[in-house]
């Protein structure tokens, strides 16, 4: 029997994290899956998560989402009490596991989510390994965000 499937099934996003672009500059990106709960995928599925305050740490060498928010639908179980900020872990190998461990304790660095998905039924979180902007930093990002506009409205003409 076939089922009617919504707008964001179809394309495989959850979420994205568009703040992390401007407050951050993304270096190097890795695709990581999730342990979640039962509850937890009911509410991927409909969309309602939240990322973008959310940010990764590493802790006894594994990944941990912290500050995500996964609100609860209101059909979840009513014997399991759903806790919607949790830390979650990651799922990575011990190779990108080590990399990450190296840029971010002694480079400095951070890893902040960018992107949440679906890959063969399955949600997977894309996290970026970061270096902060300064303010000026922003300031020029959106210069030459606007000087692009203005550019394709020249060429438009």
């Amino acid at each position: 029997m076939a089922t009617k499937k919504d707008k964001n099934s179809e394309s495989g996003t959850i979420t994205l994290n568009k703040k992390a672009g401007f407050d951050y500059f993304l270096l190097e990106r890795f695709e990581a899956g999730l342990s979640l709960e039962g509850w937890e995928v009911k509410s991927l599925r409909a969309g309602r998560i939240q990322i973008r305050d959310s940010y990764v740490i590493i802790k006894n060498q594994e990944a941990f989402l912290i500050g995500a928010l996964i609100t609860p639908l209101l059909t979840a179980s009513t014997h399991i009490v759903p806790e919607s900020q949790r830390t979650r872990k990651l799922l990575l190998h011990r190779e990108e596991l080590n990399k990450l461990i190296g840029a971010v304790e002694r480079k400095g660095q951070t890893l902040i989510p960018t992107a949440m998905y679906w890959k063969h039924g399955r949600a997977k979180l894309e996290i970026a390994l970061a270096k902060g902007k300064k303010d000026y930093d922003k300031r020029e990002t959106e210069k030459e965000r606007d000087w692009d506009r203005e550019k394709e409205r020249l060429f438009k003409h």
